[in-house]
């Protein structure tokens, strides 16, 4: 996918940053913001930092290298102070050796980005379960809702309410098949989820995927570059979700010399993040997983880089 982004600049940003309650969002009409974790007020009884087994990476950052090297990047990775990362694939590998390679590293994953067959594929999902529990992890993550995808970035194939909602009725499925196996099923965003719609209706499809979908099976990963490059408040999308939202992809957003959206490493760019984990509540209940997609051949000083600013950033 291409690192610019057309359509959000930087008037458009700050604009959405100083009133998103002014973008029009169907969330509103979901019904009252859901509780958060911790102390209405946002005081959970420990201070605004983030444990360091919370802290994440994504390891579609560092697809080159892994390909290249993987239990050497592993090692690296470790070496910056990750003990969890949530993965893309396996390299090449099976499940149960990508686990023993983790395990040479000193590393867990935790979660894993799985797609969810579309239309849904039972024996095919189960199969991606199976390796999730050879894996370990905790969570098992939809990466991307049926999209196309060109030199721009995505294009939804789901243009209309009653395609959403069918979509929801299989993360449905999907999340009560993953409980069988003892995994927490989610939704990652990117930025065409809250695209306008072919039908007459201010909602749009993450509409249907907070309405349609059951809490006690699906939770919700956000992606907050992608939040905010669609004119989505991360902070409100958490008030709407509340404990719904499990985890987070840090990634942050510059723009470059023609005003245009790209990629940039956390605490390097313009997203306010301190401001979003506060939102958040008890740091202990999220995930905050360090990605870049365009890393590529500095994509271990992105991962040294979001590694220090999460662990030193105070909310």
């Amino acid at each position: 996918m291409s690192s610019e982004h057309r359509g959000l600049g930087r008037r458009d940003f700050l604009l959405g940053a100083a009133g998103a309650a002014a973008v029009p969002m169907g969330l509103g009409a979901l019904g009252a913001p859901a509780h958060a974790h911790g102390h209405p007020h946002g005081g959970w009884g420990h201070g605004g930092s983030i444990p360091r087994e919370q802290i994440s990476i994504q390891l579609y950052t560092v697809r080159e290298q892994l390909t290249a090297d993987l239990d050497g990047t592993l090692r690296a990775l470790a070496r910056i102070g990750y003990r969890t990362v949530e993965h893309a694939g396996f390299a090449g590998r099976t499940a149960a050796e990508f686990k023993a390679a983790l395990r040479r590293a000193g590393l867990r994953a935790t979660s894993g980005h799985q797609a969810v067959p579309y239309p849904f594929d039972a024996a095919a999902w189960r199969a991606q379960l199976q390796d999730a529990v050879t894996i370990g992890q905790r969570y098992i993550v939809t990466p991307v809702t049926p999209a196309t995808f060109g030199p721009t970035g995505g294009t939804s194939l789901l243009t209309t309410a009653a395609q959403w909602k069918d979509y929801a009725a299989v993360c449905n499925q999907a999340g009560a098949m993953a409980r069988q196996y003892g995994l927490r099923f989610g939704i990652h965003n990117h930025n065409w989820e809250f695209g306008a719609l072919q039908d007459d209706t201010p909602l749009v499809g993450y509409d249907f995927l907070i309405s349609d979908t059951d809490p006690r099976f699906v939770h919700f990963e956000i992606d907050l570059y992608w939040a905010w490059y669609a004119h989505r408040d991360p902070v409100q999308l958490i008030a709407v979700l509340g404990d719904r939202v499990r985890q987070f992809h840090v990634k942050d957003m510059r723009f470059n010399p023609g005003h245009v959206a790209t990629f940039a490493d956390p605490g390097t760019g313009v997203i306010d993040f301190a401001r979003i984990f506060r939102a958040a509540g008890d740091p202990r209940e999220h995930e905050y997983i360090v990605e870049r997609d365009d890393a590529l051949a500095v994509a271990l000083t992105t991962a040294q880089v979001g590694y220090d600013f999460l662990s030193r950033i105070r909310f």
